[in-house]
């Protein structure tokens, strides 16, 4: 397990914070360099570490972080080493939910917010690929965990959780981490009423390659990542 890298994974505001603070509460020792501030989007935190950001040109850091575990963004994962084993924690989220959370922190910071329905499209596609693509990596194995199972379930979700880990973490202590009253933003919730930027692949662009989708899809989750 030591040899293992825990990698918590997902799309932005599906739940990866929330499985990184039970990680932490669990006993498992979790990599951040504490620069990102908690705020009113993340009360408790926001568990990042700068230097996931730049892996792609520099993963020299990556062997020190066996045995721990760390956040990536979904869009990241392409970008990881073959030459290391990883554990990965991936988080999923009704895409509405997850929408609308983006949309509304975007719109906290004064940042573009991209059409409901595009982006809904765009991370349905972008899931599906990347879901054929780790099931073809033989150094790595996948645990998804629903966020909205864990805030309804949360012993359930932290056992199987621990299990995945082989026991590592504490799961009564990562129960402990989980907040349900952090749910704001339920599929339930009408969506904002404020007209939204135009297209994210611009007007009149057709059907877009796949390539085209994820460097779309990475530009966009930027404005979550910086």
């Amino acid at each position: 397990m030591n040899t293992e890298i825990i990698i918590v994974s997902g799309l932005p505001r599906s739940g990866t914070s929330v499985m990184m603070q039970m990680l932490d509460s669990g006993g498992v020792e979790v990599v951040t360099d504490c620069i990102r501030a908690a705020d009113t989007d993340n009360p408790r935190g926001y568990y990042e570490f700068e230097k996931v950001k730049k892996i792609k040109a520099d993963a020299s850091w990556l062997p020190q972080t066996r045995g721990k575990a760390f956040k990536m963004v979904s869009q990241l994962l392409y970008d990881l080493p073959p030459s290391e084993t990883y554990r990965i924690i991936f988080m999923e989220r009704d895409l509405d939910e997850t929408l609308l959370s983006q949309e509304k922190m975007l719109k906290r910071l004064g940042k573009k917010v991209a059409p409901h329905q595009e982006m809904k499209g765009l991370y349905t596609a972008h899931l599906e690929r990347l879901s054929k693509w780790l099931s073809q990596q033989l150094n790595m194995v996948i645990l998804r965990v629903c966020y909205n199972d864990l805030l309804e379930q949360p012993e359930e979700q932290a056992k199987l959780v621990s299990m995945f880990l082989h026991g590592k973490p504490n799961a009564l202590a990562m129960v402990k981490a989980v907040d349900t009253s952090l749910y704001r933003n339920r599929k339930a919730n009408s969506r904002p009423k404020e007209p939204l930027a135009g297209s994210l692949l611009g007007d009149g662009h057709g059907a877009a390659s796949p390539q085209q989708q994820e460097a779309a899809i990475s530009q966009y989750v930027l404005d979550f990542v910086i």
